[in-house]
């Protein structure tokens, strides 16, 4: 999926609203307003407009990545103000695909990060910006094996069921495991990309798993709640633990050796990127109908380096 699109090729309707949206709004729109990430991905949108006299940046989402329908009604209200463009992270990828279908009859350009929408529905979008999920599972589950051997029992805890970033990443993670090692996995656990839930199921997991050689953490409240579990329990540094995404707790959890590595996105380029792709189609320029944002595995080794603060938040 490497070709290139621009708003001439896509449906007459979109062409003909790209050619007058000269300047307006653009609406981004994540999955909740309420995480570090997500407001990773506001500083790179809004470090992105302001090459852009002409537009204007929004931002919004949800109290919680769970508040599907909220989210549903924040892009309908987009659409119903007459935006120029909308920048979204879908929290469902079934859910939101019917909006995102509206919004391209209404002739507004859309660039999807983070998480796919559903197969069947990229005729309404004009790109879409993610890490490579996939890729990003299998290097975490190469690091499980590499460290804590290839024989024994995995947690995974994971956030939302059925998202497009946790199908690729967990999905990957799992496969890469059962394809490379006689690895048991425990799970996957759904958090509901809530902390404390995180942090319970994690604690009930130890427990009753005394014998687990390692645990992957599948997002950043996941992951947190995850290694705060495990601090609690006094097992730091005695499984092998691997979180997902970096802010501060994250961080300090790789600096202290609660966790082994964090894979990190790019989520400033996410917002960053995401703006740009569409004043890009809004000025009539061709863009990347895929553009990787990429990954780090921030370690305690690398934590310092440029490549890792690059992307650290």
């Amino acid at each position: 999926m490497k070709k290139l699109i621009t708003t001439a090729l896509t449906a007459g309707v979109l062409a003909t609203a790209a050619s007058v949206a000269s300047a307006g709004e653009i609406a981004v729109i994540v999955k909740t307003t309420n995480s570090s990430f997500w407001q990773n991905v506001n500083k790179g949108a809004t470090a992105a407009i302001e090459g852009h006299a002409e537009h204007t940046m929004t931002f919004n989402g949800p109290a919680s990545e769970s508040a599907i329908n909220d989210q549903v009604a924040l892009v309908e209200n987009a659409i119903n103000r007459g935006v120029a463009g909308i920048v979204l992270a879908p929290s469902d990828p079934e859910s939101l695909a019917p909006v995102v279908k509206r919004a391209y009859e209404s002739g507004i350009p859309v660039a999807i990060i983070d998480s796919a929408l559903a197969e069947g529905n990229d005729q309404y979008y004009q790109t879409f910006l993610s890490t490579d999920n996939c890729a990003a599972g299998q290097q975490a589950a190469a690091m499980m094996i590499e460290d804590a051997g290839s024989t024994g029992k995995v947690a995974v805890m994971s956030y939302v069921a059925g998202v497009g970033s946790e199908v690729g990443r967990v999905g990957c993670f799992v496969e890469y495991l059962s394809e490379n090692s006689d690895i048991e996995v425990v799970g996957p656990f759904y958090s509901q990309s809530q902390m404390a839930t995180a942090l319970n199921q994690t604690t009930d997991i130890l427990a009753a798993n005394g014998d687990l050689i390692g645990i992957f953490g599948a997002n950043e409240p996941t992951a947190i709640g995850m290694g705060r579990a495990i601090e609690q329990a006094g097992k730091a540094g005695q499984l092998t633990a691997i979180g997902f995404d970096g802010n501060v707790d994250l961080q300090d959890m790789v600096k202290s050796g609660v966790l082994l590595a964090t894979a990190v996105q790019g989520s400033f380029q996410m917002g960053e990127l995401g703006v740009n792709a569409i004043a890009d189609i809004l000025a009539g320029n061709s863009v990347t109908d895929f553009i990787d944002t990429g990954v780090v595995m921030v370690t305690k080794e690398n934590i310092d380096t440029p490549v890792a603060q690059n992307v650290l938040y």
